[in-house]
């Protein structure tokens, strides 16, 4: 079992950055997948990147590709989401997932999907003017 902790949410201006992060504890023993995701109001949740703490490629939603970066700290325990020119439509809840099997592994690069079993309490990101 892993309680996620995320923090670093708020309210920002368009073309404006956030930095989000994801604290696991305990520590898990082995590195895993870690994925972030987001639901705003009346939509489906997506998927938006994840990362496996062990290192390697990352995956991007191609709504994010390019302003978003998901990084671990060295010891994998902190994942970290810089968003950068930020838009309206990044508005709503964040949540840090782990999938600590491995299970949603494709190609050697974790991705976010319903293998992630543990979930934080998520964190709001507003984006408006």
């Amino acid at each position: 079992e892993v309680q996620l902790e995320e923090s670093g949410g708020g309210s920002v201006q368009p073309g404006g950055s956030l930095r989000l992060s994801c604290a696991a504890s305990p520590y898990p023993n082995n590195k895993y997948c870690m994925g972030w995701f987001r639901q705003a109001p009346g939509k489906e949740r997506e998927g938006v990147a994840a990362t496996f703490t062990g290192g390697g490629s990352e995956y991007y939603a191609d709504s994010v590709q390019g302003r978003f970066t998901i990084s671990a700290d060295n010891n994998g325990n902190t994942v970290y989401l810089q968003m950068n020119t930020l838009k309206p439509e990044d508005t709503g809840m964040y949540y840090c997932a782990a999938d600590l099997n491995l299970e949603s592994m494709d190609g050697g690069k974790c991705v976010p999907g319903p293998e992630y079993k543990y979930w934080g309490q998520g964190t709001q990101v507003t984006v408006s003017s």
